[in-house]
């Protein structure tokens, strides 16, 4: 029998002593060589530090060449904030989302730019699109759809008449948790949560709170923060909205469906190039005949285009009058999508693109 050779406990302290100093050096100059890339784009009078597709790549690049043991996920998310801070050695993004801090859309914001971006909440999903619109803010998150309650209607309304594209897109996992200051479920009278949040844990609620009223608030954080002097009171909402305000968690996981999962937007003033690997929101409307639909769809059929996503919602223009929302695969500047989307022009009443951008990576 062969006998294992002992570990040598100190032997690989300093081993792994060597590799951090190595990783310290290598991210100190790449963290250089960004701060000569933005001075070389301010030069060049092209400031703009985001660049969507860029981004995309080095992280795709990231997750081709991870060795392991380390999960893809896990080494993106390590990369994204070594990215984050060196893009934040000038002006950090600003960046708005529905506030106040401990959200979805806060921990959205979070996983897209890293901890380094500055954060801006705001009251409404409205606020996000004003602030970026006004230039108080470089780009928006907001929220688009929910796998289990579908689409977000503020969202999608506020792009009939918004200016805005769509630059980016995140997907987040979303576990709800019940906190209250209390520690005990049995005196809980009242439970606050937006109303996505609400739904999502419809059935939850009706087995363990049946009689227990529910409020409708703006956001699951700002419910977080209603409920922390109240002890017959609960809300729902993130671990994180737990630490912030000081809270108990009355019960973890509690959304009916544990796949539960919320597409959120990334919005800014411009488009960005192809980054390889992309989506194309588009918002049309039909003229008003039979067939108007079948009109619509023909042109990407045709050329093979993926569509992975359809809503209607009420134009605003009048009564029983709709436009809809379609999310297709690839970039508008692709041929076959921008041949469609020539084609579109000329059997649709509206045509507009809400934005080509990067598929979310993770």
């Amino acid at each position: 029998m062969v006998e294992k050779k002992a570990v040598d406990l100190g032997d690989l302290r300093n081993r792994i002593d060597q590799i951090d100093q190595s990783i310290c050096l290598a991210i100190s100059e790449r963290a250089s060589l960004m701060r000569d890339v933005l001075e070389a784009k301010k030069a060049e009078g092209t400031a703009a530090a985001f660049r969507p597709e860029r981004e995309a790549q080095v992280l795709r690049a990231i997750g081709e060449r991870n060795p392991g043991p380390l999960a893809n996920e896990v080494m993106t998310r390590l990369f994204r904030e070594i990215m984050s801070a060196c893009l934040a050695q000038q002006v950090p993004l600003k960046v708005a989302y529905l506030g106040p801090e401990g959200t979805f859309t806060h921990q959205a914001v979070l996983k897209q730019f890293g901890h380094a971006v500055r954060a801006l909440g705001v009251a409404t999903i409205e606020d996000v699109f004003t602030d970026v619109e006004q230039g108080h803010a470089d780009l928006g998150v907001v929220p688009v759809e929910n796998s289990t309650e579908g689409a977000v209607n503020n969202t999608l309304d506020m792009f009939v008449s918004s200016p805005l594209k769509i630059c980016g897109e995140v997907d987040l996992a979303i576990h709800h948790n019940l906190l209250s200051s209390s520690d005990k479920l049995s005196g809980i009278e009242r439970v606050y949560a937006h109303p996505q949040a609400l739904a999502q844990c419809r059935g939850w609620l009706h087995e363990h709170l049946p009689e227990t009223e529910r409020i409708a608030v703006a956001s699951n954080a700002e419910a977080a923060r209603r409920v922390q002097h109240l002890s017959e009171a609960a809300a729902i909402a993130s671990e994180e909205a737990a630490t912030l305000y000081g809270l108990n968690t009355l019960a973890s996981r509690i959304e009916d469906q544990h796949d539960n999962t919320t597409r959120f937007l990334v919005i800014g003033s411009r488009m960005f190039p192809a980054s390889g690997k992309d989506r194309t929101s588009l918002l049309l409307a039909a003229h008003d005949r039979a067939g108007a639909l079948y009109d619509l769809l023909q042109p990407l059929a045709r050329r093979n285009v993926s569509m992975t996503r359809i809503e209607s919602r009420p134009s605003k223009r009048g009564k029983w009058d709709y436009v809809f929302f379609v999310d297709v695969l690839g970039h508008a500047e692709d041929e076959p999508l921008r041949l469609a989307i020539d084609e579109l022009r000329s059997v649709a009443s509206k045509v507009k693109v809400l934005g080509s951008y990067p598929a979310a990576i993770f």
